[in-house]
């Protein structure tokens, strides 16, 4: 008992006396935590890409360490004033913590496109990456610092000193790091010349980094006049006297990589339905414009390849679906993920009724047989004697991670085992693909679904095309989700699926054309060739659509 009481007296005794440490050393701690502690992935990475070996490679290491210390030494002299000293490292080490979570555990490089998502996300796709690990990690490398930060009491000297001090200890950091990188100029030069995204690994210096880039060139600017594009668009066909016009469903998958799909050859068969579904072409070397859905939904529909999209042209210009309504279409967006990038604020954004949220919907998050039910409801109200072509866009939530496994009912869940959580980087390699394929084992069914609707309408000359708008890592190279910098992206990012469909009555029609998308199923495509043969399918006619992307124009064939 007597133990215990001395004990108790101790803690309250070293608690209630804060620890007291001057303002350099405390800048220093503070600039160790944020220079090494929360990078060790780019380390691990810098230690891969040195061209020295055994000691000499960690001995680079540690000089690149010390570079970096050195800086956030500076940065805390600069900016740590007694006023200022607490919020601004309680600021970095806030920022730094979160950054590094996803850079350290999920191998996400912080560029300004992960700034866009950020900025367009939503809060189911918020409350898919907090996970126990998340948590864990929040307290260790965020709450427990800050706390740290709070209750040490850091002791000033007179202005006169202090200045001298932060002198002194800024010339030193400027000395560190200018003899480091004077030594080590040509291994920094080389490294960062081939890898520039390198520094999106830096916590917390990639976010502000990020940030400011983003803001500087990608937000979209306000009040920007909208520009007109493609206003000779016009339709080959007097629609008004077809019996069967023409109606398209264009499906916007989310996160499906190509190289799981069986159709391209994938061990696993995740394609049970399609498979077996007659007259579906698959493509399968098609890439896309970007990694993330704010980069790539609004490219395909821009009209712009790749190489020359312009963000900020593409937020104010009219794009695909204007040209397509312009022309005589009645388009319409129908919605299951985060909203449409901008890219249908101008046509008809259908309400998915409450019955079918209640239906497929939980906790925000809805399976994407709602899409399959709203298009049956959405058609279900056309009137017998409408003749207006149309063109309906399904946005699936697809195979969105971590939480791959919320991508897919139990039913579909054909792979085993599974990792039944959103902190994927503690599952093993296999129940991560599990859940990952299962996700693809749905979209399967809901794509097929949407076909079995199109073989019903009798009312119209039916088509079908689906593309995902980017890829996802899982893992390989130590990588997770997708967002990377399109220039190291790896396949798994960038290598999307794409397949059409045509009713026999549009083959009977347009033969010609079904031909010619047929013969180009093994040829070298990206979301380039969606714009302008989408509305060549759709027989609208505009100098605005490039011919070399015009996978019609391959053949010779008229729409």
């Amino acid at each position: 008992m007597h133990d215990q009481t001395e004990m108790l007296d101790f803690i309250q005794k070293r608690f209630h006396h804060k620890i007291t440490m001057s303002v350099t050393v405390f800048t220093v701690i503070m600039a160790v935590w944020l220079g090494v502690c929360l990078n060790f992935a780019f380390y691990s990475q810098i230690h891969q890409l040195t061209p020295y070996q055994g000691i000499k490679s960690y001995a680079f290491l540690f000089a690149t360490a010390l570079i970096l210390t050195a800086l956030y030494n500076l940065v805390l002299q600069l900016l740590g004033w007694k006023w200022t000293l607490k919020a601004v490292t309680i600021l970095l080490v806030f920022i730094g913590g979160f950054s590094a979570y996803f850079v350290n555990s999920l191998g996400v490089v912080i560029s300004p496109d992960q700034i866009q998502n950020m900025m367009q996300t939503d809060p189911a796709e918020v409350r898919d990456l907090i996970s126990p690990r998340f948590m864990l990690w929040t307290i260790a490398f965020v709450i427990l610092p800050i706390v740290f930060i709070a209750w040490v009491n850091v002791t000033y000297d007179s202005w006169s000193k202090t200045i001298l001090k932060k002198c002194a200890s800024s010339v030193a950091s400027i000395t560190v790091i200018g003899a480091l990188l004077f030594v080590y100029y040509v291994d920094f030069a080389a490294i960062f010349r081939e890898h520039r995204d390198l520094k999106g690994m830096i916590s917390p210096q990639n976010v502000f980094g990020a940030t400011s880039s983003y803001f500087h060139k990608r937000t979209p600017k306000e009040n920007l006049p909208l520009i007109r594009y493609g206003e000779d668009a016009h339709l080959l066909e007097d629609t008004s006297t077809q019996k069967h016009p023409k109606l398209m469903v264009l499906v916007v998958g989310e996160t499906a990589r190509a190289e799981s799909f069986a159709l391209n050859g994938y061990h696993k068969n995740t394609n049970p339905e399609l498979s077996k579904q007659a007259g579906v072409v698959n493509y399968n070397q098609v890439s896309s414009c970007g990694t993330a859905t704010a980069v790539s939904v609004p490219c395909m529909f821009s009209g712009m390849t790749r190489v020359e999209y312009d963000e900020q042209l593409a937020s104010h210009r009219e794009g695909l679906l204007d040209i397509a309504q312009r022309a005589g279409y009645k388009v319409t967006w129908i919605d299951n993920n985060s909203g449409c990038k901008g890219t249908c604020n101008r046509v008809e954004q259908y309400t998915i009724p409450e019955g079918l949220k209640q239906k497929w919907c939980k906790d925000g998050e809805c399976l994407d047989g709602i899409l399959v039910d709203s298009l049956k409801q959405y058609m279900s109200t056309i009137a017998k004697d409408d003749r207006s072509p149309r063109l309906i866009v399904l946005h699936q939530v697809g195979s969105h991670g971590p939480a791959y496994y919320k991508r897919a009912p139990k039913a579909f869940q054909i792979f085993h085992p599974t990792c039944d959580t959103n902190a994927i980087q503690g599952c093993t390699r296999d129940e991560l693909l599990n859940s990952y394929d299962n996700s693809i084992v749905y979209t399967d069914h809901v794509l097929n679904q949407v076909i079995e609707v199109l073989k019903t309408q009798t009312q119209y000359r039916t088509g079908f095309w689906y593309l995902s708008d980017h890829g996802e890592s899982t893992g390989e190279h130590g990588m997770y989700l997708h967002g990377a910098p399109y220039s190291i992206a790896p396949s798994q990012q960038t290598h999307v699926p794409m397949m059409m469909w045509f009713s026999d009555s549009w083959k009977q029609a347009h033969a010609a054309q079904v031909d010619c998308l047929t013969q180009q199923k093994a040829k070298t495509l990206s979301q380039d060739n969606l714009f302008p043969s989408l509305l060549s399918l759709l027989g609208v006619k505009t100098q605005v659509i490039n011919q070399n992307n015009n996978m019609l124009s391959q053949c010779a064939v008229r729409s």
